[in-house]
């Protein structure tokens, strides 16, 4: 695929600005030096959510990269469809717009979905994959969290998110239930299966808080379909792990990106 792409014209300093991806005007936020670094942000959520701790840390060993999402943070609703799919294709076209590919991805929560399927679709853009608190489909929920699926609606969401959209976003606050419900089918039927993840090809860490919404039942199934998988449950979180331990989440994606891995004292057989 040919494309047109605008560099990164500054990989040493700060930026806050939007670049032309595909059919989207990005807002993006990057910050640090190193290996390129895409972060991905949760479900109606923007890039400040990680701003006080997660985004910095990272920033001390990556160029991290931060992307909001349409209906997201300061990007605008579009007409048609929210999906996974699509945000994927969003993604792929960021990554290929600043010529930052093949660059790690870190998503969380909806942003770990919306990883996995980058992977999926364009595995030439994607070096290494880490995927926090996500299941693959529905049914890798814990009971509770499955029964919150069941009758989903605004008020489930964290006050903080909804804050964050009202503060944000140009389509002003009172747009939020749109967003809302373009997004909500998402969360209850997804395209992408387990047996999908047989096929990527990056190096993918799956991580999740040991209270988080997935059942490790759900979590060692994904990292055993995938081909090279690793699987971190952090002890003391919850579905917000990376804002609870930043510190120490940060420190096991800096151990899985690492080049050289440990060698396993005994592996488990092939």
């Amino acid at each position: 695929m040919t494309t047109t792409q605008t560099q990164d014209l500054a990989p040493t300093s700060s930026v806050k600005d939007y670049v032309d991806a595909g059919a989207l005007r990005t807002y993006y936020e990057a910050q640090g030096t190193g290996e390129s670094l895409v972060l991905l942000h949760g479900g109606f959520a923007s890039v400040d959510v990680f701003g006080g701790g997660f985004t910095p840390l990272l920033a001390e060993r990556y160029r991290v990269y931060s992307p909001e999402r349409r209906g997201h943070g300061r990007m605008p609703d579009v007409e048609g469809p929210i999906t996974y799919e699509i945000m994927a294709d969003d993604t792929t076209a960021f990554i290929e717009a600043l010529g930052i590919g093949p660059a790690h991805v870190v998503g969380w929560s909806d942003g770990a979905n919306v990883g996995l399927i980058a992977a999926l679709r364009r595995p030439d853009l994607v070096r290494k994959l880490v995927v926090i608190g996500t299941a693959v489909t529905i049914s890798g929920g814990r009971p509770w969290a499955q029964a919150m699926m069941d009758g989903f609606t605004v008020n489930h969401l964290p006050p903080m998110l909804l804050e964050v959209y009202a503060a944000l976003s140009p389509d002003g606050p009172d747009h939020f239930p749109v967003v809302f419900d373009k997004i909500r089918p998402a969360l209850l039927v997804t395209e992408t299966q387990l047996t999908d993840l047989a096929t990527i090809t990056a190096p993918t860490l799956v991580m999740a808080g040991d209270d988080d919404l997935v059942t490790v039942e759900h979590l060692e199934a994904m990292r055993t379909t995938l081909p090279d998988g690793q699987l971190a449950i952090v002890p003391g979180t919850s579905h917000g792990l990376p804002l609870e331990k930043p510190e120490l989440v940060s420190r096991l994606i800096f151990d899985f990106l690492a080049e050289e891995q440990a060698e396993k004292f005994m592996p488990r057989p092939k």
